[in-house]
């Protein structure tokens, strides 16, 4: 898999919140998942863009009632922004080797799609925190030190997938 030797498990990838998008997209069962309902399922649309500090729950529920949260919207995006450069260059995405063991599902290799819009919103959200990854909630947990080293990592992926 790209990405698991420059970006998975490196900043991107391995966080809780990481765990919570495999799970998703292991229980959705399908091929192909649309970038623009994983922002919906987990309740991203309804920030506007605003990803700094969201103040509305992230979650999505499973097919099990559960409610699984997501903590930090930034995760979530560098992670599918991860996913889709994979996808972009190995057609898909195996969620066994993100997940580490066997799925249980329909589709184990995914593949995630964007249109021109939504590859646009990325590209601003990660070039918002390449500028200032301090302004982010996730800064409240993790020293400057290791937001800046997020964030070198974040502008590595971010000039493969949009140059």
């Amino acid at each position: 898999m790209y990405i698991e030797d420059k970006y998975w498990n490196n900043y991107i990838g391995d966080t809780d919140d990481s765990l919570t998008l495999v799970d998703y997209l292991a229980e959705r069962g399908q091929a192909e998942i649309a970038f623009r309902e994983i922002l919906a399922d987990f309740g991203l649309d309804r920030l506007q863009g605003q990803f700094r500090r969201p103040e509305v729950p992230l979650v999505y529920t499973d097919p099990a009632g559960w409610e699984q949260e997501i903590h930090f919207a930034i995760d979530l995006l560098t992670d599918l922004a991860a996913l889709l450069l994979e996808c972009r260059i190995s057609g898909s995405v195996d969620l066994e080797e993100l997940y580490g063991a066997p799925v249980e599902t329909a589709a184990s290799q995914v593949c995630l799609t964007a249109t021109e819009e939504d590859h646009a919103l990325l590209d601003r959200v990660l070039e918002d925190f390449i500028a200032d990854p301090m302004a982010y909630d996730l800064s409240d947990l993790c020293s400057q030190e290791e937001m800046e080293e997020t964030a070198a990592v974040v502008k590595a992926l971010r000039q493969e997938l949009y140059g």
